[in-house]
């Protein structure tokens, strides 16, 4: 597709790259330009800095599609000059100077709380950071419900962990308060309440939020239904 918009899909805590290969395979498959690079879960203002240099380097118009914590990112990365349009997947839609803590503390806790376990990382120069994760028993059901069980297990011992430090810093920037956006619910969200995900999203006044009775990786258990916001916002913006 000639001058159509490189799509970047941006992955989120606990994942990688390949949580999104379903909608990865759908979208290669119809023509499209696709790039899914990796996210270091550190902090927001490093990831979503890394996202928005590596968005910069391409030649090209590009849509942004953040799924979790990837909204997040995207949130502050979308302000390049060369995003055209974003598209929040169970995503976290922030306002600026909002942090991830404060938008869930308005809301009731998801079942992902409880099972959230807490390790050290060293840091070069300064104290020991913190790595979140999700515990491993809880995993298939918290994070990857929907998914086979053998699929789920696999997952789960091979999590990307968040950084604490990502749960307090506030966004420094709200692209979508320059670009259009497209939101996803997975209205059976056991990772992220899906009210917060819905209040987000109409602060944001995105064009369309599509519900999806679907768990928290929608893009592996819906990967036809969310491909389809996606191209839905390519051809808005091409």
């Amino acid at each position: 597709m000639p001058g159509s918009p490189t799509i970047v899909l941006v992955h989120g805590a606990f994942a990688d790259a390949s949580s999104w290969a379903p909608v990865t395979r759908l979208l290669l498959d119809q023509g499209h330009h696709v790039l899914v690079p990796p996210v270091f879960n550190r902090s927001l203002s490093g990831d979503a800095a890394y996202i928005r240099s590596f968005v910069e380097q391409i030649d090209g118009p590009v849509l942004l599609a953040g799924h979790s914590y990837g909204g997040a990112i995207l949130t502050v990365a979308g302000v390049a000059e060369n995003v055209v349009g974003l598209v929040f997947v169970a995503a976290y839609a922030l306002e600026e100077g909002e942090s991830l803590g404060a938008l869930q503390g308005g809301f009731p806790d998801s079942d992902l709380a409880a099972n959230l376990v807490y390790a050290p990382y060293p840091v070069d120069g300064g104290e020991p950071g913190t790595d979140v994760s999700v515990a491993v028993d809880a995993f298939p059901a918290v994070f990857a419900d929907g998914l086979a069980l053998d699929e789920a297990q696999v997952l789960a011992v091979s999590q990307r962990p968040l950084s604490a430090v990502a749960f307090g810093e506030p966004a420094s920037a709200a692209a979508w308060k320059t670009k259009p956006s497209w939101g996803i619910v997975s209205s059976a969200d056991h990772t992220i309440n899906p009210d917060v995900e819905r209040f987000g999203y109409q602060r944001a006044g995105v064009r369309e939020v599509v519900e999806i009775d679907g768990p928290h990786l929608v893009m592996q258990t819906h990967p036809a239904e969310v491909a389809a916001v996606i191209t839905t916002a390519l051809a808005a913006v091409s």
